[in-house]
């Protein structure tokens, strides 16, 4: 255990598979107790019986600010004042053009990688700054400052992320509450096959051939930032695997 974290509590959002899950694997390993944020019922309780009492389930959709507000307010007294928000949950939907993207698709990202982490930073932030102590960490991405073909709101809503972890830095200067922006390139999770509608073997492929980060390797970087001391803000960790790089700017020549 790490005497830092213990009496600590952090919430995780996404916290049923992925990075969310291996970010509370290691905060509750710590000694903390952790709140795991998800809508999958049943992988929450099998969660909660794996990490044991310092881990409590909650099943909520983080796009439902009226439900985030009820359901952080009503969290047993011993999980009720959050120490540090790993805001963990998002999602990319297809690889389509914006003239040809399905809009529901827009709607979900922006609401669930945008919307939602101001609902649950908007829920946490009075009590933390009252306390003048907490740490807030935003999941955001390489995206965020490397455009790709078919990431346009993918992209757009994670350089929402990094640009509100940035402010937030600034409204909070002088606080004990610090801010962080962790930034993985390519991780090997559930992501791909979300971005592609389930389809396992078209995700495979986006890793194949390739050492990707872990989720692991991204909780690891979650974690030493807030394991730090209260006076070290880590304002941005930008990570990738070693196999992957920038590529170039993309010209389209015609003949003329």
């Amino acid at each position: 255990m790490t005497a830092r974290m213990v009496g600590q509590t952090v919430l995780v959002t996404g916290a049923t598979s992925g990075i969310g899950c291996a970010t509370a694997a290691r905060f509750a390993a710590s000694g903390a107790r952790v709140v795991l944020v998800g809508r999958r019922a049943e992988r929450l309780a099998e969660l909660a019986a794996t990490f044991g009492e310092r881990v409590h389930g909650l099943v909520l959709d983080v796009r439902d600010h009226d439900g985030v507000m009820t359901a952080l307010a009503e969290l047993p007294e011993a999980f009720r004042n959050i120490d540090v928000l790993v805001n963990n949950a998002g999602l990319a939907l297809g690889l389509a053009s914006l003239e040809t993207i399905n809009f529901d698709d827009c709607t979900r990202m922006l609401e669930t990688n945008c919307a939602a982490v101001l609902s649950m930073t908007r829920a946490v932030l009075p009590a933390m700054r009252e306390r003048n102590r907490g740490h807030i960490v935003h999941m955001g991405s390489i995206a965020s400052h490397v455009a790709y073909p078919g990431g346009n709101v993918y992209c757009a809503t994670k350089a929402f992320v990094h640009q509100l972890s940035q402010s937030m830095k600034a409204d909070l200067a002088g606080t004990g509450v610090r801010v962080t922006c962790i930034e993985p390139g390519m991780v090997e999770t559930e992501f791909s096959e979300v971005r592609f509608g389930g389809d396992k073997e078209k995700a495979a492929s986006v890793y194949r051939g390739m050492k990707a980060l872990t989720p692991e390797d991204v909780a690891e970087a979650v974690f030493w930032c807030v394991s730090l001391p209260a006076h070290v803000n880590v304002n941005l960790i930008e990570l990738m695997p070693t196999a992957q790089g920038f590529g170039p700017t993309i010209v389209k020549r015609v003949d003329r």
